[in-house]
């Protein structure tokens, strides 16, 4: 397992390098750069900017080197704990990151909790009560929300909490708090309003969530090992809980690792919706002013999390599964 897990890293660095490459060139494949579209903002409003201005701001960017001087000088700072800086904000990468991050990861977190935790309870209801009413209308929540997109959930939610009930769910905090620094009282009047994004953003994963545990758990149901544990006279909580949940499980704990980028981008457009101050409209607004730096910040970051999360996920799938062994 050592030998495995040591080879396993020097995978993940090599494929981080690579990955790192491609971001760098993704990133400067639209025709022109930031300065170009800087310019041609400036021009929009009636603004002229002449040209020692022009190579001012290139020699200041870097952007006057070649694409692979400017790669490896960018390649070398992150190594060294420097993600650059934003060409868009004019501020460190790592402070704009560090900003959103935080909140970004909250309600992640609280997410990735309600989705496992109705996913996990209505999907084992629905497996142990098949075809009972209570299946039927679980089953018919899953279909919606597994077919409606969850930012339109949130613009359905908006209109009808403000045309019926007066209330504006956009955003985490209320006026008084929204430029006020964190506090105790803040943190509560957070949690107020973070349940709005929790449930919007969990709706599909949870649906889903629902129906692979539904159908993994009757597969199992069904096997003989089962029945002989109930002609044994075991309860049925333990005949369930005991084998055939911990193998419907599989599939979740072998994609556990999709959760690590998900805690850090979020949902970018539902983010939008609701005004949320979280990561992915950065992220957004990185990639359409083609801010090389906080963009190849980000996507670096969520591939090492998702190399990172696969990693765990086969740990706890040689760790939970005796079926699945390294050598």
């Amino acid at each position: 397992m050592k030998e495995y897990l040591l080879r396993r890293i020097l995978y993940m660095l090599l494929t981080l390098f690579f990955v790192s490459i491609i971001v760098f060139v993704v990133i400067q494949l639209p025709p022109g750069d930031f300065l170009t579209s800087y310019i041609a903002q400036l021009a929009t409003s009636g603004e002229s900017v002449n040209l020692e201005t022009i190579e001012a701001l290139k020699k200041q960017y870097g952007l006057d080197k070649p694409i692979w001087e400017q790669y490896l000088l960018w390649i070398w700072n992150v190594l060294h704990g420097d993600f650059g800086r934003s060409l868009l904000y004019n501020r460190p990468v790592s402070e704009l990151i560090g900003e959103r991050l935080a909140i970004t990861f909250v309600i992640s977190l609280f997410t990735l909790v309600f989705i496992w935790v109705v996913g996990f309870l209505i999907g084992t209801y629905s497996a142990t009560h098949q075809y009972s009413f209570g299946d039927y209308f679980f089953t018919f929540l899953g279909y919606i929300g597994l077919s409606v997109p969850a930012f339109m959930v949130a613009l359905i939610l908006l209109w009808v909490a403000y045309a019926y009930f007066g209330q504006n769910l956009t955003g985490l905090f209320s006026p008084e708090y929204l430029e006020a620094k964190w506090s105790f009282a803040k943190f509560v009047d957070m949690l107020k309003h973070i349940w709005v994004p929790v449930v919007i953003i969990g709706l599909a994963n949870t649906a889903g969530m629902i129906r692979t545990l539904r159908a993994n758990l009757l597969d199992e149901l069904n096997k003989p090992y089962v029945l002989t544990a109930r002609a044994k006279g075991l309860k049925e909580w333990k005949v369930v809980f005991k084998y055939p949940l911990r193998v419907a499980m599989i599939p979740f704990i072998s994609t556990v690792g999709w959760s690590l980028p998900f805690l850090v981008s979020g949902a970018e457009i539902t983010a939008i919706v609701l005004n949320l101050p979280t990561s992915g409209p950065l992220l957004l607004e990185a990639l359409r002013n083609q801010d090389m730096y906080l963009a190849g910040a980000f996507l670096l970051m969520l591939s090492f999390l998702t190399m990172l999360g696969t990693l765990i996920s086969d740990l706890l799938l040689a760790w939970v599964d005796p079926r699945v062994r390294y050598e």
